[in-house]
């Protein structure tokens, strides 16, 4: 029987543990390759603590190559220039090509820093979005404590991602504390969001009220739809909007150290591609992760297209978090086994959502099932019983990286955290 060629394209979070559980699935009937940018897996979850000096980015890497090759799976580090699915190839930076049967994207969003003038780790702000980013952020943080000046944090416009910007604030407010100088370093969070704790999923159980009330405690100003019109050295150029979206105020804001989640958009190795993409580059999948152009494709992960929960002001994008994309990686690897057994793919996935953001010396969680409302279950809590969960996830997840595990982990952390607000880690 000959074996078919699927290829997975990215190494994430998603790409990852997807090519493990279709080869678990699939066992030798496929020949499996990883395209990816880049060699090494990185704990992204872990990158606020990379930015406050909690972690060292070493820690949090996963080499690759080493791992996938227990599993029967090739890797290909160089990271993919084209997409031409009309050939069923992948084109590599080097100008080779790979061919397949099937595509699995999974390569995250691109982020647009360059859509604000002035913005991004290349100018004048720092980024979480990358480990390489939080260790530069954090060799800035270590600047801005010697000489403090006041911090503004949050997201832009057209992000997609708003639990960092969240789990930022608080842990820099936790972090300097913990040196005395909280007092001297005034922290504002700014975002598009149309009020605080809405995520971009319309909020979650109370997470208004939750974060709003750590925000209070802990002196953090916000400003809600907030569109960024430039950033220059040490300054935002904000305009607050209405909820018709007309201008409402405009804001300075002076800041030492400025970190906001970017605009997120497809890759370039996707972008433009009609009927793979939408035109912001994300990926059209149907209720079974499958392109209706190109059924040959699958994707999930941040990097495919998802409406909006509602309309707002300005653009707040849906996150796509670990348990929703867990059940991507579930309901695409069965399919893959229903195709090859010569059935019809019937597997969806649940895009259910669980978060635990870490403050430092507490956080919120919250599960939402399905993540996009209404909900059977909606329920937020906070405590310092987060912190310790975040910590025992990520030496969980790094593990199954590690080992290459496909069970999936999600679904059991979001009983446990509904059931008794409590994680304890072997």
């Amino acid at each position: 029987m000959t074996e078919s060629r699927i290829v997975v394209l990215g190494a994430g979070l998603g790409g990852t543990i997807a090519a493990y559980e279709i080869r678990q699935a699939l066992g030798n009937r496929a020949r499996i390759t990883v395209i990816s940018k880049g060699e090494d897996y990185w704990f992204v979850p872990s990158n606020p603590w990379v930015a406050v000096g909690w972690r060292e980015a070493e820690s949090i890497r996963v080499h690759l190559p080493p791992v996938m090759a227990r599993h029967d799976i090739a890797f290909d580090g160089q990271g993919a220039r084209k997409v031409h699915p009309e050939q069923k190839q992948v084109e590599l930076i080097d100008g080779s090509f790979v061919d397949y049967d099937y595509l699995v994207i999974a390569t995250g969003p691109d982020l647009a820093f360059d859509e604000i003038e002035g913005f991004g780790p290349e100018r004048h702000t720092v980024s979480i979005c990358e480990t390489r980013h939080a260790a530069e952020a954090h060799a800035k943080f270590e600047e801005l404590c010697a000489n403090p000046r006041p911090i503004v944090v949050g997201a832009a416009q057209g992000a997609s991602c708003y639990g960092p910007a969240y789990e930022m604030a608080m842990t820099l407010d936790t972090e300097l504390k913990k040196r005395k100088i909280r007092d001297k370093v005034p922290i504002t969070f700014i975002t598009p969001e149309p009020y605080i704790g809405h995520l971009g999923l319309d909020g979650v159980g109370d997470t208004k009220g939750l974060l709003e009330s750590e925000m209070r405690n802990r002196h953090i100003k916000w400003i809600t739809n907030a569109r960024v019109d430039s950033v220059e050295a040490g300054m935002f150029h904000i305009t607050e909007v209405n909820r018709d979206g007309s201008e409402k105020a405009k804001h300075d804001l002076e800041f030492g150290w400025g970190m906001l989640m970017p605009p997120f958009r497809g890759v370039e190795a996707l972008r433009g591609i009609e009927g793979l993409v939408n035109p912001r580059g994300f990926v059209l999948v149907d209720e079974h992760q499958r392109n209706p152009a190109y059924p040959e494709i699958f994707a999930l992960g941040v990097c495919i297209a998802i409406a909006p929960t509602g309309p707002t002001p300005l653009p707040v994008g849906v996150p796509k978090t670990g348990f929703m994309i867990e059940s991507m990686v579930t309901a695409i690897a069965q399919n893959l086994k229903e195709i090859m057994a010569g059935k019809e793919p019937t597997h969806e996935a649940t895009w259910n959502a669980i978060c635990l953001a870490d403050f430092g010396d507490g956080g919120v969680a919250f599960v939402a099932k399905p993540q996009i409302p209404p909900r059977n279950t909606n329920w937020s809590s906070e405590g310092k019983w987060v912190h310790l969960a975040k910590i025992g996830f990520e030496k969980y997840f790094l593990r199954k990286i590690r080992r290459g595990e496909s069970e999936p982990f999600y679904e059991k952390l979001a009983l446990h955290v509904l059931g008794i607000e409590k994680l304890r880690f072997e």
